[in-house]
């Protein structure tokens, strides 16, 4: 089954200087064993984010992050796990786990949506457990 795991550190976080290696070992033991699907660091500049909202018909564009929270997203990881069991494993190996924290989301079958073109997985039904 897909899952999403979202890391989060507060800002200023000191991170070691072999944290892209760390990140390397994980990504090849991930694809070693199947389990790899995608991964991205994102821009941890807060002031270079912006959120957009429609209302009413009007589009709205604030800067900065939606949320008013003291950790930031800093990149993700998909991978395609057995269980929720072996995506908490999983979860404990990347290396944000130490630095900061990282949430699991499960990625749902959306019914009706084209999935054609893109590789078969295993998704979540909606509405289900994600386990």
């Amino acid at each position: 089954m897909l899952y999403m795991f979202l890391l989060h550190s507060e800002p200023g976080t000191e991170w070691p200087a072999d944290i892209i290696d760390q990140h390397l070992a994980f990504w090849r033991e991930t694809r070693e064993r199947g389990a790899y699907v995608s991964s991205e660091a994102l821009g941890g500049d807060l002031s270079a984010a912006i959120t957009v909202r429609v209302r009413q018909g009007k589009i709205l564009a604030t800067d900065g992050p939606f949320a008013e929270t003291r950790e930031v997203l800093g990149g993700f990881y998909i991978l395609d796990c057995a269980n929720l069991d072996q995506a908490r494993e999983y979860a404990a190996k990347i290396p944000d786990a130490k630095y900061g924290s990282v949430e699991i989301r499960p990625i749902m079958e959306v019914p009706r949506w084209p999935y054609e073109g893109i590789p078969k997985r295993r998704r979540h039904p909606m509405g289900g457990a994600a386990g």
